[in-house]
């Protein structure tokens, strides 16, 4: 009989990223993870697709190509990609950097330039190269935000292309925290709170 304990489903990290074992993290030398940051199965972050120009001045070049903050929770079939230009005659990658309290939904494809705090993006949700999303923004499912948009914080985001059709309530606020999301997940997960 094997001494050691059975393999769970989830890899836990020291600063409690819970990543599944069926996840596909490419480049992990150019993924940052926050920290309590939930990764479920078949998610893909390419972090291979980092800066190519070298840096000026001399100095070492910061090739972090994903930046992903504190309790963000990438659900299952979703796609980060830093997005990509052409920059001094040649073709690189620029970073993707995300926020706190950041949930992505189930198959939606990311390739923004920025994903602020407290952002809640649907099942589905296609969002384009350099697109920029501020803080407490809430992306209806099924959702193309188009490439270099801006959306404003407190909005709420639908259609094909994506359009500003409202905005959180006041008091809103609290939907976006995704602690008690967190505890539910990984290798010893606790019930939902009712």
């Amino acid at each position: 009989m094997s001494r050691r304990p059975p393999r769970g489903e989830y890899i836990e990290t020291d600063t409690g990223n819970k990543v599944a074992r069926k996840a596909t993290l490419v480049g992990t030398q150019n993924i940052m993870l926050g920290g309590k940051t939930v990764i479920q199965p078949e998610v893909m972050i390419r972090g291979d697709l980092a800066r190519s120009a070298p840096a000026s001045g001399g100095a070492p070049a910061n090739n972090t190509a994903v930046a992903i903050g504190r309790y963000c929770f990438l659900s299952r079939g979703c796609c980060l990609r830093p997005p990509g230009r052409m920059y001094k005659g040649g073709f690189t990658y620029m970073p993707l950097r995300i926020g706190d309290h950041v949930f992505v939904g189930p198959t939606s494809v990311i390739q923004a330039a920025s994903i602020g705090s407290h952002v809640h993006i649907g099942t589905g949700v296609v969002i384009g190269e350099f697109a920029i999303i501020k803080d407490y923004v809430r992306i209806l499912d099924g959702s193309v935000v188009p490439p270099n948009m801006v959306i404003p914080s407190f909005s709420v985001v639908a259609g094909k292309p994506a359009r500003v059709i409202d905005e959180v309530p006041e008091g809103g606020h609290e939907k976006f925290e995704l602690r008690e999301l967190y505890k539910t997940v990984g290798n010893n997960p606790q019930p939902a709170p009712a």
